[in-house]
């Protein structure tokens, strides 16, 4: 299962999103407002969800803003978090 499918499933799961499934959410549809209908206790819960899931964490709202726009923003911010902590470790 790549990132984006696991990403969604996590979303659907931890957040009992009801009515859709993984492949219904678009890559690019914003998580919030019109598009996923996500709400602020909802993205309370996925940066929790975020750091238990994938290892990383959003630090504050000017990090957590743009990468909480869409799935593919998330991926980017996850795939570049966890690119970090590798480094790190090297």
């Amino acid at each position: 299962m790549d990132l984006k499918s696991k990403l969604k499933a996590m979303l659907i799961e931890e957040l009992q999103i009801e009515d859709i499934t993984p492949e219904q959410i678009e890559d690019d549809a914003p998580l919030f407002g019109e598009g996923l209908g996500l709400d602020s206790l909802d993205a309370v819960e996925l940066v929790v969800q975020l750091q238990i899931h994938f290892g990383v964490e959003i630090k504050n709202i000017e990090e957590g803003r743009p990468a909480l726009q869409s799935i593919n923003t998330l991926v980017e911010f996850i795939e570049t978090r966890q690119g970090e902590i590798v480094c790190k470790e090297v």
